[in-house]
């Protein structure tokens, strides 16, 4: 290619997706090769996310998992991409993480969102009586980082956890998270890969209000976008069928597993549905190199993004492996 490599660092979410026919145990195996596979093509982080009750996504015991990811690596940073903080005690969390950072130092992000990364019901089984923790998310975040300062001197200590270096990052889908990453002073991390909707005006407070904290002197930016990349326009377009089956089911509440590909999404899905995929999917690359170059230039120009972080839902794991080598391939 000719054209001039992207200069950013990219990353990787990975949500453990259970494919058909197959089970969350295959699920962490392909995790942890995927892991692997970028971390040689120089990925900067591997991030997973939490979530529950949902039949394609095997991520729910994140900490756990990510321990698994650390382990079977050398170099590549290892994260959450979030832990709903909401749904656990902030010493659990400092413990956990605290637990990793001392296993695997220098090598742990902490992601950290306010959603429950479920539905009403499982929030319920989740959070028993603390249904109104999304509400002191703020003072969550200030409690978690009160057990891993080195200067917590209380009762209450995080063994392990207090001292370490554990950068938190604050995750968000709306403006309500840039205001809270500016005031404290934190990186943030933005989804727009499935909530596009608040993307700039997001990042536009998060910047204009940034103050600067012992963590963070300038503001830091990351979109999660979706990103399939294949040899022509025309296998990537395939190969997202999988994707969008997926996501349908998320839209009609009717969840699954991910499935194969199909030659055409033409009467699978009808004309609303269509266009609030297209909506909801809009910071979506899918294609050939020049194709997601072109497309993801567009985007890191008009977002002055610091850092992109993609994933991609494949239902063909070597293809998925491919993908992520032909990304790599656009950046210096």
């Amino acid at each position: 290619m000719n054209k001039t490599g992207i200069n950013k660092p990219l990353s990787v979410l990975d949500l453990a997706s259970v494919l058909e026919g197959q089970t969350p145990a295959d699920a962490f195996h392909n995790s942890l090769r995927l892991a692997q596979h970028v971390e040689k093509l120089g990925y900067r982080r591997f991030w997973m996310a939490e979530h529950h009750s949902m039949i394609s996504v095997a991520s729910s015991a994140t900490a756990v998992l990510l321990g698994y990811i650390a382990g079977g690596t050398n170099t590549i940073r290892v994260g959450s991409g979030g832990i709903m903080l909401p749904n656990h005690a902030p010493l659990v969390i400092a413990e956990q993480f605290g637990t990793l950072e001392s296993l695997y130092p220098g090598r742990i992000d902490l992601g950290l969102g306010r959603a429950p990364g479920t539905d009403q019901i499982t929030a319920c089984a989740l959070r028993r009586d603390r249904m109104s923790a999304t509400n002191e998310f703020p003072e969550s975040i200030q409690e978690l980082q009160h057990y891993l300062s080195a200067d917590n001197t209380g009762p209450v200590r995080a063994v392990p956890g207090e001292g370490l270096d554990i950068p938190i990052w604050i995750l968000g889908s709306s403006t309500d998270s840039a205001y809270l990453a500016a005031a404290m002073g934190l990186p943030y991390a933005f989804a727009s890969h499935f909530a596009p909707a608040q993307l700039h005006a997001a990042l536009k407070i998060y910047r204009q209000q940034f103050k600067p904290s012992e963590f963070l002197d300038k503001p830091y930016t990351m979109a999660c976008v979706n990103v399939i990349a294949a040899d022509s326009d025309e296998i990537a377009n395939r190969l997202a069928t999988s994707f969008y089956q997926m996501f349908l089911g998320v839209i009609r509440g009717k969840l699954r597993k991910l499935p194969p590909p199909v030659d055409s999404m033409e009467g699978m899905w009808n004309e609303y549905e269509a266009a609030h995929m297209q909506q909801m999917l809009s910071c979506t690359f899918i294609g050939s190199q020049n194709t997601v170059q072109d497309k993801l230039q567009q985007f890191i120009d008009l977002t002055q993004i610091d850092e992109i972080m993609a994933t991609s839902h494949i239902y063909d794991q070597q293809a998925r492996l491919y993908s992520y080598e032909l990304l790599k391939s656009l950046f210096i």
